[in-house]
């Protein structure tokens, strides 16, 4: 039987690839189980330093498949809250809560469940010919897995109500014009500059990486006072590592900063 999720080791990062492509790797309970558990290694390996998120196929995700899980039957509606909170979210969680950037390869429509991972990444590039699509209305739905929560947040209120409500899909050109995403790219050259980006970051200084994030997820919340008080407290353990010491010796000496990753 056929992974549901390929994990793919390239020394200081791994590349995770939703693998069901006949289904156009619409999501499952074994699917996204098998993702968390993959995302859940990345985050417990020191020596893991960047993650890269793509799809086998013609196709990232077209959401949740529309199985036995979701489907209403003889005895009731399903429990599609468990599914959410359980699963999708649970997801969510986690790609947000590595410690290490997680750039996200979309190559080809990214819908529902599927866009919303997507968003959740870090970085995210998309194929020319890719689209993403909210699509939840379209079966009587809400917008989950974060989706309401990253949208408003990227493009506007009156973007984020209107796709959530039309379910219009976006082409990758028009995401990175509203900023939904950092870059649309040639079909050809997608994962050759989403693996070499994520090389990149694997090779940098991973504790600032980390707190980065740690900054941008806390100013969706905070206030100025907050938010200044956070980066002051994270620039001084930035101050103490390692790496800071290679990056300013690497100035001074005019050559590239060989960070390790270390903290102390």
């Amino acid at each position: 039987m056929t992974d549901p999720i390929r994990v793919e080791p390239r020394g200081a990062w791994r590349k995770l690839v939703l693998n069901r492509p006949d289904k156009l790797n619409a999501v499952n309970e074994a699917m996204l189980t098998a993702l968390m558990d993959a995302l859940d290694a990345a985050g417990a390996d020191p020596t893991c330093r960047a993650v890269l998120l793509t799809g086998e196929g013609r196709g990232f995700c077209a959401g949740q498949e529309l199985g036995p899980a979701v489907m209403p039957g003889p005895d009731g509606p399903p429990d599609i809250e468990r599914l959410a909170a359980s699963y999708h979210h649970q997801v969510v969680r986690r790609l947000r809560a590595l410690p290490v950037p997680v750039v996200c390869a979309v190559n080809g429509v990214a819908a529902g469940a599927g866009a919303s991972f997507a968003l959740a990444c870090d970085i995210v590039l998309a194929a020319r010919s890719a689209s993403f699509v909210i699509a939840f209305a379209r079966i009587g739905l809400v917008p989950d897995s974060g989706a309401s929560f990253f949208l408003p947040r990227l493009i506007g209120e009156a973007r984020a109500r209107a796709l959530a409500l039309t379910t219009e899909p976006v082409p990758a050109a028009q995401a990175e014009a509203w900023g939904m995403i950092w870059r649309a790219v040639d079909d050809a050259a997608l994962l050759e500059e989403a693996e070499a980006l994520t090389a990149r970051l694997a090779a940098g200084p991973t504790g600032a990486y980390a707190r980065i994030k740690q900054e941008f997820a806390a100013s969706a919340t905070n206030d100025l006072p907050a938010q200044l008080a956070l980066e002051a407290r994270l620039q001084g353990e930035a101050g103490r590592s390692a790496d800071f010491a290679e990056g300013v010796r690497a100035f001074l000496e005019k050559r590239p900063a060989a960070f390790t990753g270390r903290e102390g």
